[in-house]
C-alpha cells in the first residue's frame, strides 16, 4: 500500500508504503462507536445540581397539625410536591459518567478510523512541516497551498474543523502559527484519538516515517504486553486466587499424583 508524500508547497516529493495494520484495517462501526461514546464521557464534567428535600432549607416545622382541619396532611413545606421544595430525582453533579475502554479496542478503532479515512482521501503526508516566525499569514500560505491538491480543496475555506496536523515532536512556533486558526488544530501524533480523528474532515501527517513508527509502537506495546490467561492454567490444579494472581505457585496435576503415592507410601511403612 503505497501513499504520495507532499511539501508544504503542494507539490509532490515521493511515495511512502504503508503499514497494513495501521491503514488497511477494516471498517468496524460498533467499536468506532463504542469507543467514541465512552471517550466523549470521560471528558464529561457534572455541573448541574438539584436539591433534595434534605438539602433544601426550611420545614423543619410541621406546617398544620395532622388531623382536624380538613386539609391533606403534609410533614415539611420542602416535600417535593410543594413549590419551593426539594427536586425529586433531578440532576446531581456526584454522578460517575465515565466508562471503561481497553487499550485494543481504542487502538484497534483509531486505526479502522484511519484506514476509512485514507480510503475516502482524506489524509494528507507531509514531507514537513516548518514554520521559521511565529505568523499567521504564514500558517495561511501553507493551508492556501495544500488546498491546490486533488481532493484537499475545501481544506483552506471550511469554517469548522477543517483538519487536523500532527506531528512527531511538538514545534512550539508551528502550534502558535496555528493558533489563531478555529478551525485547525494541531497536536502531536502520540495524542491522536479516534474522536479526535473524527472530528476533523481532513488528517495531516507531517514527517511520515516518524509518525507511522510511533504509530506501529502503540499496537505493539499493546500487543506485546501478555497478560494472564485462564487458558494457560489448563491441566493444572489451582484456586481462583491463583488464577487472578499468576505470580503464585501452581501445583501440576502429575505432582499431586505422586504427592499422594509418597503419602500412601509412608502410612503402609508406618503400618508394618
Amino acid at each position: 500500500m503505497k501513499a504520495k508524500i507532499y511539501s508544504q508547497e503542494g507539490k509532490e516529493n515521493g511515495n511512502i508504503e504503508l503499514p497494513g495494520e495501521v491503514f488497511g484495517a477494516s471498517w468496524n462501526a460498533d467499536l468506532v462507536h463504542q469507543v467514541v461514546v465512552s471517550m466523549q464521557s470521560n471528558a464529561r464534567t457534572p455541573i448541574a445540581h438539584t436539591h433534595d428535600r434534605g438539602e433544601q432549607r426550611g420545614g423543619g416545622r410541621k406546617p398544620w397539625k395532622q388531623k382536624g382541619t380538613g386539609r391533606a396532611r403534609h410533614g415539611s413545606r420542602r416535600s417535593p410536591i410543594w413549590r419551593g421544595g426539594g427536586v425529586t430525582h433531578g440532576p446531581r453533579n456526584e454522578k460517575d459518567y465515565s466508562k471503561k475502554v481497553n487499550t485494543k479496542m481504542r487502538t484497534k478503532a483509531l486505526f479502522s478510523v484511519l484506514s476509512q479515512k485514507l480510503k475516502d482521501n482524506e489524509v494528507l503526508f507531509l514531507d514537513s512541516l516548518t514554520i521559521n516566525e511565529v505568523k499567521t499569514r504564514d500558517a495561511k500560505k501553507v493551508l492556501t497551498s495544500l488546498s491546490t491538491i486533488s481532493g484537499f480543496e475545501g481544506l483552506a475555506g471550511k469554517k469548522k474543523n477543517a483538519a487536523i496536523f500532527t506531528l512527531p515532536k511538538t514545534d512550539e512556533v508551528t502550534k502558535k502559527s496555528f493558533r489563531n486558526m478555529g478551525n485547525i488544530s494541531l497536536d502531536g501524533v502520540l495524542n491522536l484519538s479516534v474522536l479526535s480523528a473524527l472530528t476533523y474532515k481532513y488528517l495531516i501527517i507531517s514527517q511520515p516515517s516518524e509518525s507511522i513508527a510511533i504509530l506501529q509502537k502503540k499496537r505493539g506495546a499493546q500487543s506485546g504486553s501478555k497478560k494472564f490467561d485462564k487458558r494457560d492454567v489448563k491441566g493444572f490444579v489451582c484456586t481462583p486466587k491463583q488464577q487472578k494472581n499468576p505470580t503464585k505457585k501452581i501445583i501440576k496435576k502429575e505432582d499431586v499424583k505422586t504427592v499422594k503415592k509418597k503419602v500412601s507410601a509412608k502410612s503402609t511403612t508406618k503400618k508394618s
